[in-house]
């Protein structure tokens, strides 16, 4: 791992006080070596999310949290997760209302009236963590790069923010940051995941909508999910393979 990559872990670490074994994790992670971590070896690890539907209320908590958290500017379209609202009407169901003022920050106003056979339900959005990322294949100098435990990463050290993997992003889930000029977008919460936290967006959601999982742990709670729901991709057609699973998905969602 390259020194650039190592200040973009201790980077986005600065703000977090560790103990314990925490503590000696992210000693050898912002080092740069975090498979040396006599807690974290990168190569055991494959992480992943899921989100059931049925059960996002569109509050938004999971937008402040992540704004919060990663340092994401509160003014301007300018977001690594965000909320959609879509109302499907039973006699254009390929045609749904989408909506999602200010991403979801600010949660929904109530705007669609109940009855009427309508259905109405939100969907979180985010980086998809792709194992095959169109972002990664077209970004001229590396910036953008698959970590061994399977999350898409950016080196902003590295990148020009010359936008060809905003515009490469099937899911549209990459920004440009105002300050720095750089790309930005979810990390799935890297520095906290690394340590044995949850997301941010996880940690802070009401009804357990969202969940990390690691793939690669035979007694993480995922495969259960995984294997007692229907679950979806979004954009299968792209070939992408994302790592972000959707319950109770809605042939509707784009």
């Amino acid at each position: 791992m390259s020194s650039n990559r190592r200040d973009f872990l201790e980077e986005t670490g600065a703000f977090i006080l560790l103990t314990g074994a925490a503590a000696i994790a992210w000693d050898h992670i912002a080092a740069g070596t975090p498979e040396t971590s006599p807690n974290y070896k990168m190569s055991e690890h494959w992480w992943a999310m899921t989100i059931d539907i049925d059960k996002c209320i569109g509050c938004g908590s999971c937008v402040r949290a992540d704004k919060a958290e990663n340092n994401v500017p509160t003014e301007g379209p300018f977001f690594r997760t965000w909320v959609e609202r879509y109302h499907v009407k039973p006699d254009e169901p390929d045609h749904p209302e989408v909506d999602s003022p200010n991403g979801g920050y600010d949660g929904f106003p109530e705007a669609y009236r109940a009855g009427d056979n309508v259905k109405s339900f939100f969907v979180p959005k985010l980086c998809n963590h792709c194992s095959d990322s169109p972002c990664v294949q077209v970004c001229p100098v590396g910036a953008t790069f698959d970590s061994p435990d399977g999350v898409v990463l950016v080196d902003k050290q590295y990148c020009l923010g010359c936008r060809y993997c905003v515009q490469a992003c099937p899911y549209g889930c990459r920004y440009i940051h105002p300050a720095t000029n750089t790309v930005d977008k979810c990390t799935l919460c890297y520095h906290r995941i690394t340590k044995g936290l949850k997301t941010a967006c996880v940690e802070v959601c009401p009804t357990g909508s969202r969940q990390v999982g690691d793939l690669k742990n035979p007694a993480d709670p995922i495969h259960d999910f995984l294997k007692n729901h229907k679950v979806q991709v979004l954009k299968p057609q792209m070939a992408t393979h994302p790592k972000i699973y959707y319950a109770a998905l809605d042939g509707s969602v784009r």
